[in-house]
């Protein structure tokens, strides 16, 4: 794998040159937390390219919180620094949802085409990571279009795709220093990391068996666990794959999508009142069915990449991970 190695100077440089044409968005640390800014020239300085997964999810910017679907779309290019393997494996099945089938989302495809991606390598891990889990790995190696680690005052970027070639040959990458492969400590850094979260998650189940447990009847776990949650949504909103929406009839015939999620009341309820997840601990075991069943079967890709963001956000301290422990004994 070529590796284009630049120093922090040169990296600087070249990110001053382009946030004159693109919008350029990278992980910002604040005190508790890490996420996504549209980066200027006064926070040049300020990004991070260490830590595991930002706030928001990479979703965020390819299906928007809120979208005006009847007004035109953007079209400044724009650049992502610093995306996790485990929000990049979540474009797989979001692409399949909004590309891959016969009617294509034309808002979806512009954002796709519009945004070249870095994945990062991580170096941190939260107690909630759990990505080995399901075989993916804490660094990119695909999904991307320019691979990017850091390490001892270098950058090194690998391209991931077309898309990453093209954008490294615009900007004269080609002609800087390459190397056939990553360094030995860049490589060593990511198997330590592969290393400590396989050892964090062995008691963790894999996807297949995750699904025989969840598709157990036993009620009386999902009650169990139903008893702390109180239907906020956020497990669902901040997970990368959730991809649910609804579309709003506004005057003057505007149409706006958002969010939706299944753990909000009323979510499934159809004409008459008709609510098949009526009840609390329906609509908590449904979430875990479409991540581990419904959506493979429908789209042919992992529905949860082990980013841990619903462990860590949910009100109620409900740990999926003790959930589908507990569902597989």
């Amino acid at each position: 794998m070529t590796a284009y190695r630049l120093t922090e100077q040169m990296w600087a440089d070249h990110l001053a040159e382009v946030i004159r044409d693109f919008s350029v968005f990278a992980p910002i640390k604040k005190e508790n937390s890490t996420d996504f800014e549209e980066i200027t020239d006064k926070k040049l300085g300020s990004i991070y390219y260490g830590g595991n997964t930002p706030t928001t999810p990479l979703k965020a910017f390819f299906f928007p919180i809120k979208e005006n679907v009847t007004t035109t779309n953007q079209t400044q290019p724009r650049i992502l620094i610093g995306v996790p393997n485990c929000d990049l494996t979540a474009l797989v099945l979001l692409d399949n949802i909004y590309l891959g089938g016969d009617l294509k989302d034309e808002y979806y495809q512009d954002n796709r085409d519009r945004t070249i991606i870095f994945g990062k390598d991580c170096d941190t891990i939260k107690e909630s990571c759990h990505c080995t889990a399901y075989s993916i790995k804490p660094y990119s190696e695909k999904n991307c279009d320019i691979s990017m680690s850091v390490s001892d005052g270098y950058f090194y970027l690998s391209p991931m795709s077309e898309k990453g070639e093209k954008y490294l040959d615009k900007f004269k990458f080609n002609q800087l220093e390459a190397l056939d492969s990553l360094p030995e400590k860049v490589i060593q850094n990511r198997e330590t990391m592969l290393a400590n979260l396989q050892k964090q998650n062995i008691d963790i189940p894999d996807e297949i068996a995750s699904r025989k447990g969840i598709e157990k009847e036993n009620k009386v776990l999902w009650k169990k666990h139903a008893t702390t949650c109180v239907s906020c949504g956020a497990c669902s909103m901040i997970c990368p794959t959730c991809h649910c929406f609804l579309l709003i009839d506004r005057k003057d015939f505007e149409k706006v999508k958002n969010w939706d999620v299944c753990q909000l009341p009323d979510f499934s309820r159809v004409a008459a009142g008709e609510d098949p997840l009526e009840k609390l601990y329906e609509r908590l075991k449904y979430r875990y069915l479409c991540k581990f069943a419904y959506k493979p079967d429908m789209f042919n890709a992992l529905a949860c990449t082990g980013c841990g963001r619903c462990i860590d956000t949910c009100i109620g301290k409900i740990n999926k991970n003790v959930v589908i422990i507990e569902a597989c004994q």
